[in-house]
């Protein structure tokens, strides 16, 4: 009995892989010279694996079903026993075993192959004497010859960088990813289906914008050759969102890929996805049960259900979440009263014993921001929603009537990290403009993900923007959420890595 995985171990040496690799050239040259195509056009196939086991997971050990299939995917492992050669065929629904024996005529395919080819088998659907449920091959093409191996079978692909790196691999050979990205497809299209189930116009804006808005970050900045300026990619699609919302389109979502020129971190790519939603006549507490209602639906539908476990912790997603104040939670978290009317220079040395050093730019309200992301965020098990944001912080908001200072927002929490951000929306174009105009006197002493001032935007908000309630929700950690991931790369498919060597 021989086993022609052709696998190779992780540490394997270049020269073996290369020895290898060279094996394989030999075997396409062979089959290219005996009048065969190792790369053709199509294949017909008729069945997958999932389809022909559900089909047939009656049968008795060694009962032919005298049905015909054309199944096609990855050679994951071929056994060759003198006699008999079995090899296991892997699509994206699941693996089916080749059967194949001297006297067939596909007996004679099996000596080309290896793990990782592509391959399209027809023969008839039957069981083994021991019982497992196979296609006999009667007739074998490959589709595509690989040329290198695959990691070894017992473990797969476990370097965590390598998987990143080499994603194709990881998806070959690694169950854990290829489910993650079917629940990656199923968090967004249930995402999708809870605002358009609500009446809200799913829309496209633009990626490239000539001034970058609609959040606190640093953007990504490029030059258009043909109209000879500068232009950013988005860190957000607020402010376009909000232009339709002055359009007179009630209800408007996006979800789109997202630029901010930061840091990389587990909760934290370059570019990632980002759910923005915006409701007119609605406020920051209608979007609350929104956002509370829309996630137990993403749940329930991917899940099956509304409890979770992230890092060890059970959390129930059900309705309704609870509600905090920020100065409240900061103050209780860290054991001191945070107050907007302390003095400046009594919040920074505050700041400064809890990990937070304060630029000359900061007011009382930027400095408590800080100290809450530094020393609250992370106990934040929730889910919870964080309300009632200082106004130096949220330029975009609608500011409590009870107090100008503080802005009608809220920020959900769960895990330990904010999952999204929303808040009745400024919609008072003076206002708007005061608030620019700090932003910008922000940026001049060196704020870099201060807004700018967006002359377009507010001449859209002086042609009436009414009560708006708007929200972004971060699909990749939601998807973190409910896959049980730690790192954004495992659910981001091509996260950003420096370059090897």
């Amino acid at each position: 009995m021989s086993d022609r995985d052709g696998a190779t171990p992780e540490g394997t040496s270049d020269l073996e892989e290369h020895r290898l690799t060279a094996v394989r050239l030999a075997k396409v040259e062979a089959m290219r010279s005996a009048g065969l195509d190792p790369y053709p056009t199509r294949f017909e196939r008729t069945a997958v694996a999932a389809e022909i086991r559900s089909e047939h997971s009656g049968m008795a050990p060694g009962e032919d079903s005298g049905i015909e299939v054309a199944v096609a995917g990855r050679i994951m492992n071929v056994r060759d026993m003198g006699k008999l050669a079995f090899a296991v065929l892997r699509d994206w629904s699941g693996d089916i075993q080749l059967f194949t024996t001297a006297a067939d005529d596909g007996f004679e395919s099996f000596g080309a192959l290896d793990a990782g080819d592509w391959v399209g088998v027809t023969g008839e659907v039957m069981t083994t004497r021991r019982g497992e449920l196979s296609v006999r091959v009667r007739e074998l093409t490959m589709l595509a010859k690989g040329l290198r191996p695959l990691p070894e079978k017992w473990h797969g692909l476990q370097d965590v960088e390598q998987r990143h790196r080499m994603r194709y691999v990881d998806l070959i050979v690694n169950e854990e990813s290829r489910e993650v990205l079917r629940l990656r497809s199923a968090v967004v299209r249930g995402l999708r289906d809870a605002f358009e189930r609500r009446g809200f116009i799913e829309v496209e804006t633009p990626v490239l914008q000539t001034v970058p808005g609609g959040g606190l970050a640093k953007p990504f900045e490029t030059h258009h050759n043909a109209l000879d300026m500068d232009m950013y990619l988005r860190i957000a699609t607020e402010l376009h969102l909000k232009r339709l919302i002055v359009g007179g389109v009630d209800k408007v979502f996006e979800i789109g890929r997202i630029f901010r020129n930061e840091g990389v971190s587990p909760r934290h790519n370059p570019e990632f996805t980002m759910l923005e939603a915006y409701w007119s006549l609605a406020d920051y507490t209608d979007v609350m049960e929104l956002v509370e209602k829309a996630v137990a639906e993403v749940a329930e539908e991917v899940l099956g259900t509304t409890l979770v476990e992230y890092g060890g912790v059970s959390l129930d997603l059900t309705p309704p979440w609870p509600r905090r104040g920020l100065f409240e939670i900061t103050s209780e978290t860290t054991g001191v009263e945070w107050d907007l009317d302390m003095p400046i220079d009594t919040a920074r040395a505050l700041a400064l014993e809890h990990g937070v050093e304060a630029e000359p730019s900061w007011g009382v309200g930027k400095i408590v921001m800080e100290v809450f992301e530094e020393q609250v965020e992370a106990s934040l098990s929730g889910p919870v929603f964080v309300v009632d944001y200082p106004a130096e912080v949220s330029p975009l908001a609608k500011s409590r009537s009870d107090d100008p200072r503080l802005v009608e927002r809220f920020e959900a929490f769960v895990g330990g990290w904010e999952l999204g951000n929303a808040y009745s929306e400024l919609n008072d174009p003076v206002e708007q403009r005061r608030r620019f105009e700090a932003q910008a006197r922000a940026k001049a002493l060196g704020d870099d993900e201060a807004h700018p001032i967006d002359e377009d935007f507010l001449k859209a908000l002086e042609y009436g923007m009414p009560p708006t309630g708007g929200l972004g929700i971060g699909v990749d950690r939601l998807i973190m959420l409910l896959t049980g991931q730690t790192s954004i790369r495992e659910v981001v498919l091509f996260p950003h890595l420096r370059p090897e060597g």
